[in-house]
Parts: C-alpha cells; structure tokens; sequence
C-alpha cells in the first residue's frame, strides 16, 4: 500500500511538472475581451436640473457624452431608478472620438414635488463601468 501510495505521489508530482510553461495557470490574472476592447468616456452633462413641470406632462430627458477612448463604446444597458421613468438607447457602438447621447422619458403622473431620479448606465468602460446619471424636476398640482 506504501509503494502504491509513493507511486501515484511521484507520477502526480512529475505530471504537474510537464506543464507547458506559456499556458495559462488556473486562478490567473489574464487580459479578457472586455479589458482589451474598454474605453473611456467624458460625461458632458451628468446631472440636470429640469425646474418645474405640471403633474402628467412627459418630461424628456437626455444626457450627452463623448468617446474620449480609442475603442468603440457600446453601451450595454440604462436602468432608470424607478418605473416613472423610461430609458431608450442606441445600441450602436459610438466610434472614438465621436458623441452620443442617454435619452429618457419621466412620466410624472402621481409624482408632485420634487423628483430626484437617477439612470445608471453600463458600458464597456475601463474601471468602473457604470456611471449614475441624475436629474431633478418638481412636478405641481395641475390647474
């Protein structure tokens, strides 16, 4: 039972030595896609301040942004905060150097006072790749 045991100790032991020394180790940091085809982007507007609106209205919104990178930036999804607001995008990438914009629709039926909503915005960003969007807008009593 020892010399079995000795035996498969030492064909596990020169096994893992005859690995080919380029290929990947398990558990390895290794460049992915998403890290080589990220990004950067330069928000031109992040938050806005809409005033006030009368209570139903449908407010648009939008956000622009540049492609200050060298890759294509593909904005993989835009989630409003809440229900009340509706988000729309291109789902073309926008080419380095170019521009695009978020654009959004509030709808504020039931929503008087003042609204602070945020879109959060997932893309192909290197570091952190969302980024929160805000805008306010007070919604009054309809007359």
């Amino acid at each position: 039972m020892r010399y079995l045991l000795t035996c498969f100790l030492f064909a596990t032991l020169f096994a893992g030595g005859c690995n080919d020394p380029k290929a990947p180790v398990a558990g390895a940091s290794t460049p992915s896609n998403a890290v080589m085809d990220s990004t950067t982007i330069q928000w031109l507007d992040s938050t806005r301040d809409f005033g006030k609106i009368e209570e139903g209205q449908k407010l648009d919104v939008s956000f622009r942004f540049k492609n200050t990178g060298d890759k294509p930036l593909v904005i993989d999804r835009v989630q409003p905060s809440c229900g009340c607001t509706v988000a729309d995008q291109s789902k073309d990438p926008v080419a380095p150097g170019a521009e695009g914009q978020i654009k959004a629709v509030f709808n504020s039926e039931g929503h008087l006072g003042t609204n602070h909503k945020t879109l959060f915005v997932y893309s192909n960003t290197r570091g952190v790749r969302n980024s929160a969007l805000q805008f306010v807008v007070e919604v009054e009593k309809k007359k």
